[in-house]
């Protein structure tokens, strides 16, 4: 990369960060508990609207998978959940009415979190919907993975985005709270993904799955970005740009190896298309505060109306982490 382009890459990230200071007016803390924080600790961020029926669950498991803190921003919540997240001994929760979108879509909140309390952790920012993966994660715990990454010198662990669904139509079976959304939602797309290089920050963009089979068939190439970089050894010079797609410094998104082998990875099994999903996709329409003019929701809205279900022959039902390594969807790299 030339002198003038990283040049220019340093204003963006300083830019991004001077926004996220900007933006901190704009949380209200709720329950302030970063002050039981250990320095070792792996810490969780994550921002939530509405999501009360799933966070039961989200929370014992990243519980069990070794999280000691969780940061949470929410996003004018009327469901109780709010009230929920207050009461947890091991969380910290800040509250805001202002815009989702004005503030890049929750990240400029989540720059200025990990800035002021995530230097120097180990940090996992993921949505409500979202459960982490990684090898051997049902025998090691991550900071067995974080202890191998800071072994490495690796600050930054990928994690490919998986759809998951339900065999039949998404709306039949009803979620409760506590469940576990995999019970429902088994099912995944092993192939007919697409992968390229975004020459500008160096990650690399998937594309696939069921919602570009689906609801982005004619146009998969607007098909939501399933790359995502959910785990940082976090500076407080860092910024995520656009979820956690990508982040600068850019040789954060160097999480693959370009010489033909393979670097460790994971997944994010994405719970989004449960029962609950129809009534989430009109409410986020209705409110028009996501990417695009809401095109997304638009496309889950037109495409679930008249037959709600993302199961086809090829589906795939989800067995473990060692499968999806099996067909290529994540890698253990050189982690023994």
């Amino acid at each position: 990369m030339g002198a003038w382009r990283s040049y220019r890459l340093r204003l963006q990230r300083k830019r991004w960060l001077i926004r996220a200071f900007r933006k901190r007016r704009e949380l209200n803390p709720v329950t302030n508990r970063t002050a039981n924080i250990q320095p070792s600790d792996i810490l969780l961020f994550c921002t939530q609207r509405n999501e009360g029926v799933r966070l039961p669950f989200f929370l014992q498991y990243y519980r069990d998978m070794g999280v000691n803190h969780f940061f949470f921003v929410d996003n004018d919540s009327d469901d109780g959940s709010l009230n929920y997240l207050s009461q947890q001994e091991d969380c910290s929760v800040w509250t805001t009415p202002a815009g989702y979108k004005r503030s890049r879509f929750g990240v400029d909140w989540l720059n200025w979190l990990l800035r002021k309390h995530g230097h120097g952790h180990w940090c996992l920012t993921v949505d409500p919907d979202e459960l982490f993966l990684y090898p051997f994660c049902d025998t090691r715990p991550l900071r067995a993975l974080t202890d191998w990454l800071d072994a490495s010198s690796i600050k930054s662990f990928s994690a490919m985005l998986l759809d998951m669904y339900p065999k039949g139509r998404i709306d039949q079976q009803p979620y409760m709270p506590g469940q576990n959304p995999l019970e429902i939602a088994s099912w995944f797309d092993a192939g007919n993904y697409t992968l390229k290089k975004n020459p500008k920050f160096g990650n690399l963009w998937i594309q696939g799955g069921p919602r570009a089979r689906v609801f982005f068939a004619d146009e998969p190439e607007l098909a939501p970005a399933l790359n995502k970089i959910p785990l940082v050894k976090w500076d407080r010079s860092y910024a995520y740009v656009s979820s956690t797609h990508n982040l600068l410094p850019r040789g954060l998104n160097l999480v693959y190896d370009e010489w033909g082998g393979e670097k460790a990875s994971g997944i994010l099994l994405h719970t989004k298309f449960l029962e609950t999903f129809t009534e989430k996709a009109a409410e986020e329409l209705d409110r028009g505060q996501h990417y695009g003019a809401s095109r997304e929701y638009l496309a889950y809205a037109d495409g679930i109306k008249d037959n709600p279900e993302l199961w086809c022959k090829w589906s795939e039902k989800y067995i473990n982490w060692r499968q999806l390594e099996i067909l290529g969807l994540m890698s253990k790299g050189n982690w023994a």
